[in-house]
């Protein structure tokens, strides 16, 4: 880059000596002053080809109009600039051709995505602008092993939020400019508040552009308690919505930092935090149960420590308010309510000794024990579902014979066993007239069974390469019908469901 020489970048300009200089270019001249005022002693590499669309002077590249990053760029170079360049995104493993770049810039750009390992390869690199573009999203990995950075710049682009753990590594940074972006600034951008409460690294931070109470607000007026997040809980186990005298809750369990209900505020359509749920009772929360009995609302929740006791908890009108322990020492993983008989029932699996079933006793308005499921010792959950009149529960267990029983007026009887190996489910599903049960596996196929009614028993149908599977779900949209296949270990699978007719 020469000073006095005139450079048709078009506006907006700011002069320099009898030439001009792109203003969003700036950063680029401090830059290379910088780095050219230590360099006098440094040896230099004979002058290498230099792609026709740029520029290169001793270590330092210019490029204008390119398709992307050039092929063909001297290795040893320091700093690059990308002028009006014509990106659409970011893709892995662009940079590799220049392992030795300590300086980027990109302007006037038209940038949308920034993708994971953006920019991987360059261990060197030192002073990242990207600036002036249209970038609306970026991956949270896009910075991944530029440990050497120590400026970042995305001023001037649309970000609206950024990811969780953008700059995790960047052991190195000390500045950051993110001006000139409309953050909306919710629960997503809360980790950056946090950052900025903990890092030593200066940041130029712009303002909010919503929600619409947080208008113009400076980003570094933001404060931890201008936020209240749902998720912002430790290890959430459950969570369940529930209408309440018309107002929306919602149950977040979660193993560390207490279990809470929440409430939607109708004029702000926010959540905030109503009340901390039985913070001496429950020690080690394991599934949610909510359900409605002569009027009122009850939550059980299952409680799997040594210490703890499975409590039944009932609304009292400003929040819920234990009401009953159940089951105390006994290491419950799982509370199911149902109706056996015409009467409230509740199933609890534990890991210590065999379910138990208990009914509501109206005269004491209580649930009180009336039986145990036999020669079913360490059930991990129960599900249960109805079928011509009749009721069913699918038993899961970890190691053995997962079963499916049915209810004979006093008590469940067996039905059919499945065996399994590693299942943490055992979920039955109603599709239109079609009924199935799916046996989880952490360690093998998923397998799904469909009820056969000649036989009166589930026959095996297919299976489903799902990785540590918790949980199944229906869902129909549009008269299709869905099944979503929630892990604990990779990525949520959506199965459609078709019928074919080989009548046909």
């Amino acid at each position: 880059m020469l000073l006095g020489q005139t450079m048709d970048w078009g506006s907006p300009w700011v002069a320099v000596g009898r030439g001009g200089l792109c203003r969003a270019c700036a950063p680029l001249l401090v830059a290379v002053l910088l780095l050219a005022a230590g360099s006098g002693e440094r040896h230099r590499a004979p002058r290498r080809k230099c792609p026709i669309s740029c520029s290169c002077i001793q270590d330092n590249a210019l490029c204008d109009r390119t398709d992307g990053v050039p092929r063909g760029l001297p290795p040893d170079i320091t700093s690059l600039s990308l002028v009006r360049s014509g990106f659409t995104e970011l893709r892995e493993g662009s940079f590799l051709q220049t392992p030795t770049l300590q300086l980027l810039l990109f302007t006037a750009s038209t940038l949308g995505l920034i993708r994971d390992d953006a920019f991987v390869g360059l261990l060197h690199l030192e002073y990242l602008f990207i600036e002036n573009n249209k970038v609306g999203s970026i991956s949270k990995n896009a910075l991944r092993g530029l440990k050497g950075l120590v400026h970042l710049s995305l001023a001037h682009n649309q970000l609206e939020t950024l990811p969780r753990h953008l700059f995790r590594g960047l052991d190195a940074l000390t500045h950051v400019d993110l001006r000139g972006n409309p953050f909306h600034c919710d629960c997503r951008i809360k980790w950056l508040v946090e950052w900025l409460d903990s890092t030593n690294a200066s940041a130029e931070l712009g303002e909010c552009q919503g929600p619409t109470e947080l208008n113009g607000t400076r980003l570094s007026q933001l404060h931890l308690q201008d936020f209240d997040c749902i998720t912002t809980g430790s290890s959430p186990v459950a969570c369940k919505p529930l209408v309440v005298e018309g107002r929306l809750l919602v149950v977040l369990a979660q193993l560390a930092g207490g279990s809470h209900v929440w409430r939607r505020e109708e004029d702000t359509g926010h959540f905030v935090r109503l009340q901390e749920l039985g913070p001496q009772r429950i020690r080690k929360p394991n599934a949610l149960a909510s359900f409605r009995v002569d009027g009122d609302w009850f939550l059980a929740v299952a409680d799997s420590s040594k210490a703890g006791a499975t409590t039944l908890f009932r609304w009292g009108g400003r929040g819920f308010y234990a009401h009953q322990a159940l089951h105390a020492w006994h290491r419950d993983t799982h509370v199911e309510f149902l109706e056996l008989a015409g009467r409230p029932s509740l199933i609890l699996a534990s890991s210590s000794q065999r379910p138990v079933v208990y009914q509501w006793s109206r005269p004491g308005r209580a649930f009180l024990r009336h039986t145990d499921i036999p020669d079913m010792d360490d059930v991990y959950a129960v599900k249960h579902f109805r079928l011509r009149g009749d009721v069913y529960i699918c038993l899961t267990r970890f190691i053995g014979d997962s079963k499916v029983m049915r209810w004979e007026g006093s008590m469940f009887r067996d039905v059919q066993h499945m065996p399994s190996r590693g299942s943490m489910v055992f979920q039955p599903l109603g599709i239109g007239s079609h009924r199935y049960a799916v046996l989880g596996n952490d360690y093998s196929f998923s397998q799904v069974y469909r009820y056969d009614a000649r036989s009166g028993l589930f026959v095996h149908l297919q299976e489903l390469n799902t990785q540590a599977p918790r949980s199944f779900a229906h869902l129909a949209i549009h008269q299709r019908d869905f099944v979503f296949a929630a892990s604990f270990k990779g990525d949520t699978q959506i199965y459609r469901h078709i019928t074919i007719d080989l009548s046909a």
